[in-house]
Protein backbone atom coordinates (compact mmCIF):
# COMPACT_ATOMS: atom_id res chain seq x y z
CA UNK A 1 0.00 0.00 0.00
CA UNK A 2 1.29 2.91 -0.99
CA UNK A 3 1.58 6.10 1.92
CA UNK A 4 3.12 9.51 1.65
CA UNK A 5 5.93 10.61 1.02
CA UNK A 6 6.00 13.42 3.74
CA UNK A 7 3.62 14.27 6.39
CA UNK A 8 3.26 17.62 7.94
CA UNK A 9 1.24 17.83 11.28
CA UNK A 10 0.75 20.84 12.89
CA UNK A 11 3.89 23.08 12.02
CA UNK A 12 4.07 26.63 13.91
CA UNK A 13 6.11 28.98 13.97
CA UNK A 14 6.34 32.40 15.63
CA UNK A 15 9.16 35.07 16.10
CA UNK A 16 8.28 36.20 19.10
CA UNK A 17 5.06 37.95 18.77
CA UNK A 18 4.69 37.25 14.93
CA UNK A 19 3.68 34.47 13.78
CA UNK A 20 5.16 32.78 10.55
CA UNK A 21 3.37 29.68 10.06
CA UNK A 22 0.41 28.28 12.39
CA UNK A 23 -0.78 24.71 12.39
CA UNK A 24 -0.01 23.80 9.17
CA UNK A 25 -0.89 19.79 7.70
CA UNK A 26 -0.66 18.03 4.68
CA UNK A 27 0.38 15.16 3.12
CA UNK A 28 2.64 14.78 0.17
CA UNK A 29 2.49 11.65 -2.09
CA UNK A 30 5.37 9.92 -4.58
CA UNK A 31 5.79 11.62 -7.40
CA UNK A 32 3.40 14.64 -6.44
CA UNK A 33 4.20 17.99 -6.74
CA UNK A 34 2.81 20.86 -4.40
CA UNK A 35 2.78 24.28 -5.25
CA UNK A 36 2.74 26.93 -2.32
CA UNK A 37 1.99 30.27 -3.12
CA UNK A 38 0.78 33.87 -1.06
CA UNK A 39 1.95 37.54 -1.02
CA UNK A 40 5.39 38.22 0.85
CA UNK A 41 5.10 37.55 4.42
CA UNK A 42 2.37 35.27 4.40
CA UNK A 43 4.50 32.39 5.69
CA UNK A 44 5.19 29.82 2.68
CA UNK A 45 9.46 30.58 2.95
CA UNK A 46 8.62 29.78 6.51
CA UNK A 47 7.13 26.85 6.36
CA UNK A 48 9.60 25.65 3.49
CA UNK A 49 12.69 26.27 5.88
CA UNK A 50 10.49 24.61 8.61
CA UNK A 51 10.14 21.04 6.01
CA UNK A 52 13.72 21.29 4.75
CA UNK A 53 15.16 21.67 8.17
CA UNK A 54 16.54 24.67 7.86
CA UNK A 55 13.89 26.13 10.33
CA UNK A 56 13.00 24.27 13.81
CA UNK A 57 9.01 24.91 14.33
CA UNK A 58 7.75 25.18 17.89
CA UNK A 59 5.28 22.69 17.51
CA UNK A 60 4.42 19.75 14.30
CA UNK A 61 5.58 16.59 12.95
CA UNK A 62 7.93 15.92 9.94
CA UNK A 63 7.39 12.74 8.95
CA UNK A 64 9.90 11.37 5.88
CA UNK A 65 9.54 7.90 4.07
CA UNK A 66 13.39 7.94 3.70
CA UNK A 67 14.65 4.46 1.49
CA UNK A 68 16.54 3.29 4.17
CA UNK A 69 14.25 3.60 7.64
CA UNK A 70 10.90 4.10 6.35
CA UNK A 71 8.93 6.64 8.03
CA UNK A 72 11.08 9.05 10.19
CA UNK A 73 10.67 12.36 12.05
CA UNK A 74 13.04 14.54 10.44
CA UNK A 75 13.16 16.99 13.58
CA UNK A 76 13.82 14.35 15.39
CA UNK A 77 17.04 13.53 13.55
CA UNK A 78 20.36 14.48 14.38
CA UNK A 79 22.35 17.32 12.52
CA UNK A 80 24.00 14.77 10.52
CA UNK A 81 21.01 12.29 9.95
CA UNK A 82 19.80 15.40 8.28
CA UNK A 83 22.70 16.23 6.50
CA UNK A 84 22.76 13.18 4.75
CA UNK A 85 19.07 13.08 3.95
CA UNK A 86 20.14 16.14 2.41
CA UNK A 87 22.86 14.56 0.39
CA UNK A 88 20.47 11.57 -0.91
CA UNK A 89 16.83 11.83 -0.87
CA UNK A 90 16.50 15.97 -0.57
CA UNK A 91 17.65 18.09 -2.95
CA UNK A 92 16.99 22.29 -2.78
CA UNK A 93 16.07 24.10 -5.37
CA UNK A 94 17.23 28.31 -4.42
CA UNK A 95 16.11 31.49 -5.96
CA UNK A 96 19.54 33.10 -6.23
CA UNK A 97 21.36 30.16 -7.67
CA UNK A 98 24.70 31.38 -5.89
CA UNK A 99 23.20 29.97 -2.55
CA UNK A 100 23.08 26.74 -4.01
CA UNK A 101 26.41 26.49 -5.91
CA UNK A 102 30.09 27.22 -5.16
CA UNK A 103 31.01 30.06 -7.24
CA UNK A 104 34.91 28.98 -6.89
CA UNK A 105 34.54 25.34 -8.47
CA UNK A 106 33.94 24.71 -12.49
CA UNK A 107 30.64 23.64 -13.20
CA UNK A 108 31.44 20.18 -13.71
CA UNK A 109 32.95 20.21 -10.16
CA UNK A 110 29.57 21.84 -8.83
CA UNK A 111 27.46 18.30 -10.28
CA UNK A 112 30.68 16.37 -9.23
CA UNK A 113 30.32 17.33 -5.73
CA UNK A 114 27.33 16.17 -4.73
CA UNK A 115 28.33 12.41 -6.30
CA UNK A 116 31.78 12.55 -4.39
CA UNK A 117 29.62 13.53 -1.14
CA UNK A 118 27.64 10.05 -1.97
CA UNK A 119 31.38 8.14 -1.97
CA UNK A 120 31.88 8.38 -5.54
CA UNK A 121 35.83 8.40 -6.19
CA UNK A 122 36.12 7.53 -9.66
CA UNK A 123 37.41 10.76 -11.94
CA UNK A 124 36.11 9.81 -15.28
CA UNK A 125 33.07 8.38 -14.04
CA UNK A 126 32.25 11.21 -12.51
CA UNK A 127 33.23 14.06 -15.08
CA UNK A 128 31.05 11.52 -17.59
CA UNK A 129 27.99 11.77 -15.41
CA UNK A 130 28.41 15.40 -14.97
CA UNK A 131 28.83 16.19 -18.84
CA UNK A 132 25.66 13.88 -18.98
CA UNK A 133 24.01 16.07 -16.34
CA UNK A 134 24.98 19.31 -18.10
CA UNK A 135 23.45 18.33 -21.20
CA UNK A 136 19.95 17.25 -19.63
CA UNK A 137 19.72 21.09 -18.39
CA UNK A 138 20.95 22.57 -21.56
CA UNK A 139 24.69 23.27 -21.05
CA UNK A 140 27.18 22.56 -23.60
CA UNK A 141 29.98 20.35 -22.72
CA UNK A 142 32.24 22.53 -23.66
CA UNK A 143 31.59 24.84 -20.42
CA UNK A 144 32.31 21.75 -18.01
CA UNK A 145 35.79 23.44 -16.86
CA UNK A 146 33.85 27.01 -16.79
CA UNK A 147 32.82 28.14 -13.43
CA UNK A 148 29.57 29.79 -12.66
CA UNK A 149 30.48 33.39 -12.60
CA UNK A 150 31.10 32.83 -15.87
CA UNK A 151 27.25 31.83 -17.01
CA UNK A 152 24.30 34.06 -16.99
CA UNK A 153 21.30 33.78 -14.17
CA UNK A 154 19.78 31.51 -16.53
CA UNK A 155 22.71 28.92 -17.13
CA UNK A 156 23.39 29.25 -13.45
CA UNK A 157 20.10 28.49 -12.39
CA UNK A 158 20.21 25.09 -14.72
CA UNK A 159 23.47 24.29 -13.34
CA UNK A 160 22.23 24.76 -9.80
CA UNK A 161 19.15 22.21 -10.79
CA UNK A 162 21.66 19.79 -12.34
CA UNK A 163 24.06 19.71 -8.90
CA UNK A 164 20.69 19.09 -7.36
CA UNK A 165 19.39 16.27 -9.21
CA UNK A 166 22.65 14.33 -10.16
CA UNK A 167 21.92 11.94 -7.11
CA UNK A 168 18.50 11.16 -7.90
CA UNK A 169 16.59 12.79 -4.76
CA UNK A 170 12.59 11.42 -4.07
CA UNK A 171 12.17 15.36 -2.67
CA UNK A 172 12.58 18.83 -3.97
CA UNK A 173 12.10 21.74 -2.36
CA UNK A 174 12.33 25.08 -4.88
CA UNK A 175 11.83 28.10 -3.35
CA UNK A 176 11.32 30.51 -6.29
CA UNK A 177 12.81 28.73 -9.00
CA UNK A 178 12.19 31.08 -11.69
CA UNK A 179 12.07 35.03 -9.42
CA UNK A 180 14.74 37.64 -10.98
CA UNK A 181 14.90 35.73 -14.11
CA UNK A 182 13.72 37.39 -17.25
CA UNK A 183 10.13 36.04 -18.46
CA UNK A 184 11.92 34.32 -21.80
CA UNK A 185 14.47 32.44 -19.77
CA UNK A 186 11.60 31.64 -16.79
CA UNK A 187 9.84 29.68 -19.65
CA UNK A 188 12.30 27.70 -20.93
CA UNK A 189 13.50 26.71 -17.06
CA UNK A 190 9.72 25.91 -16.50
CA UNK A 191 9.96 23.71 -19.60
CA UNK A 192 13.31 22.12 -18.21
CA UNK A 193 11.86 21.51 -14.83
CA UNK A 194 8.34 20.13 -15.99
CA UNK A 195 10.43 17.92 -17.88
CA UNK A 196 12.42 16.59 -15.36
CA UNK A 197 10.21 16.26 -12.40
CA UNK A 198 8.11 13.92 -14.38
CA UNK A 199 10.99 11.55 -16.20
CA UNK A 200 12.49 11.21 -12.85
CA UNK A 201 9.03 10.75 -11.12
CA UNK A 202 10.31 13.11 -8.72
CA UNK A 203 8.08 14.85 -5.72
CA UNK A 204 8.45 18.33 -5.22
CA UNK A 205 7.18 21.56 -2.79
CA UNK A 206 7.51 24.74 -4.56
CA UNK A 207 7.04 28.30 -3.24
CA UNK A 208 6.11 30.56 -5.41
CA UNK A 209 4.09 33.59 -5.43
CA UNK A 210 3.79 33.18 -9.80
CA UNK A 211 0.82 31.76 -10.20
CA UNK A 212 2.03 30.77 -13.99
CA UNK A 213 4.67 28.59 -12.19
CA UNK A 214 2.18 26.15 -10.29
CA UNK A 215 -0.22 26.32 -13.20
CA UNK A 216 2.71 24.78 -15.21
CA UNK A 217 4.44 22.48 -12.66
CA UNK A 218 1.80 21.67 -9.84
CA UNK A 219 -0.46 18.78 -9.25
CA UNK A 220 -1.99 20.45 -5.84
CA UNK A 221 -2.11 24.08 -4.69
CA UNK A 222 -1.84 25.72 -0.95
CA UNK A 223 -2.83 29.12 -0.60
CA UNK A 224 -1.39 31.07 2.09
CA UNK A 225 -2.30 34.22 4.06
CA UNK A 226 -1.31 35.76 7.44
CA UNK A 227 0.68 32.28 8.15
CA UNK A 228 -2.08 30.29 7.42
CA UNK A 229 -3.81 28.05 4.39
CA UNK A 230 -6.56 29.85 3.51
CA UNK A 231 -7.59 27.12 0.62
CA UNK A 232 -5.81 23.90 -0.71
CA UNK A 233 -6.88 21.43 -3.34
CA UNK A 234 -6.01 20.39 -7.29
CA UNK A 235 -4.00 23.26 -9.10
CA UNK A 236 -6.83 23.77 -12.27
CA UNK A 237 -9.65 23.67 -9.71
CA UNK A 238 -8.85 26.72 -7.35
CA UNK A 239 -6.56 28.73 -10.31
CA UNK A 240 -10.08 28.09 -12.50
CA UNK A 241 -12.95 28.40 -9.97
CA UNK A 242 -10.75 29.85 -6.62
CA UNK A 243 -13.27 29.98 -3.73
CA UNK A 244 -11.61 31.84 -1.08
CA UNK A 245 -11.52 35.86 -1.28
CA UNK A 246 -8.07 35.96 -1.09
CA UNK A 247 -7.58 33.39 -3.98
CA UNK A 248 -10.43 35.52 -6.20
CA UNK A 249 -8.28 38.00 -5.94
CA UNK A 250 -4.99 36.44 -6.56
CA UNK A 251 -6.25 35.26 -9.44
CA UNK A 252 -8.05 38.01 -10.77
CA UNK A 253 -5.15 40.49 -10.56
CA UNK A 254 -2.70 37.75 -12.32
CA UNK A 255 -5.94 37.67 -15.07
CA UNK A 256 -6.42 41.80 -15.81
CA UNK A 257 -4.58 43.33 -18.53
Amino acid sequence: MTRPLLQVEGISKRYGARVGCLDLSFDLWPGEVMGIVGESGSGKSTLLACLAGQLRPDAGRVIFDTRERGPVDVLGMTEPERRWLARTDWAHVHQNPRDGLRMGVSAGGNVGERLMALGARHYGRIRESAIDWLGRVEIAADRVDDRPTAFSGGMQQRLQIARNLVTGPRLVFMDEPTGGLDVSVQARLLDLLRGLVRQMGLSAIVVTHDLAVVRLLADRLMVMRRSRVVESGLTDQILDDPQHPYTQLLVSSVLQP
